[in-house]
């Protein structure tokens, strides 16, 4: 009797066991089952989206065959957003300097325009009944559209640089020799503005270069003319070559005038970029000197480096192929 209870007792411990065991299998098995077809949904929407995205940017996608791991889409996806959000980032400074861009060359245009209307209106008003009125205004009148002409050409000049339309004739010249045909057209320039032309010593022989001669005249030009123009009373454009090795000459062009604070270094070779906050005009120019000579020297595949001191003075250098 006994016997019989104990296998009783322990056929209904089995059972409950077994239905516990049944149960917790279920549990799982349904668990896997629903972890399965949440990944599988969620996997089918990331996919949808990156695959959706994709039509958009097909250089970052359509590479590889998509992935079936959801770990790695989302690492893939991850890693897409950050590489775009630099992209937005970059696209968002283009856009703020393409404003920037609009706004100056707005307004150096603008300003030479009123200029001329308002010469040619006085002249229409009346005015041109005066003999020594009327000379004196057209002649104001076609110095406004010289500048007008001089911001054009610089214009054309780096768009041409830019899309590689420009078309270098490379010849050997002395630049010792050009640097003094420089000095001796601003010569009396310099001397109303007070500052000396040198060299830092005496050149006996000739430093042969390679490029387009007349283009490096005009680079070199701005950086002298530069120089003059914010230099000070009493002071030096001093100009000095040096053979680095066989294959370059670096050209230094150093004054002691006020110099450039090192916030505006950055951005001192970008088109209608003032260092003057104030926007004044006083000093001449397109604006687009510097932007300029940094083309051109890019488009003999060279580098210029520019050393500012506020107070002390600058140093503008760059290299050159030279004539082995």
């Amino acid at each position: 009797m006994l016997s019989v209870l104990l296998v009783a007792f322990f056929y209904k411990e089995l059972t409950i066991i077994n239905t516990v065991g049944f149960i917790v299998v279920c549990f799982a098995v349904c668990l896997f089952v629903i972890q399965y077809r949440s990944e599988k949904f969620i996997y089918s929407l990331i996919k949808k989206t990156y695959e959706e995205v994709s039509l958009l940017d097909e250089t970052n996608f359509h590479q590889e065959a998509v992935t079936t791991d959801v770990k790695t889409l989302t690492s893939d996806v991850r890693k897409f957003a950050r590489e775009n959000k630099l992209k937005i980032e970059t696209l968002q400074i283009r856009d703020e300097y393409r404003r920037e861009f609009m706004g100056n060359i707005a307004h150096e245009l603008k300003t030479p325009l009123f200029t001329i209307q308002s010469y040619i209106l006085t002249l229409l008003d009346g005015a041109a009944a005066d003999e020594n009125v009327r000379e004196k205004y057209l002649n104001r009148a076609s110095k406004g559209v010289d500048r007008l002409i001089y911001i054009v050409d610089d214009l054309d000049l780096i768009t041409k640089i830019e899309v590689g339309n420009l078309s270098l004739k490379i010849s050997e010249f002395d630049i010792i020799e050009l640097i003094k045909e420089i000095f001796e057209l601003f010569e009396i320039k310099a001397q109303s503005n007070g500052v000396g032309l040198i060299f830092d010593k005496l050149y006996s022989k000739p430093v042969f270069v390679k490029g387009d001669k007349e283009k490096i005249r005009q680079m070199a030009t701005n950086l002298i003319v530069n120089s003059i123009k914010y230099g000070q009373n009493n002071g030096t454009t001093e100009v000095s070559i040096e053979q680095l090795n066989e294959d370059k000459i670096v050209v230094r062009v150093t004054d002691n005038g006020i110099g450039i604070e090192a916030i505006h270094l950055p951005r001192l070779f970008e088109r209608f970029y003032r260092v003057d906050n104030t926007g004044s005009r006083d000093k001449g120019g397109s604006g687009l000197g510097l932007s300029i000579v940094k083309h051109i020297i890019e488009a003999h595949n060279q580098k210029i480096y520019i050393e500012s001191e506020y107070g002390v003075g600058s140093e503008f250098s760059f290299t050159l192929e030279a004539v082995k």
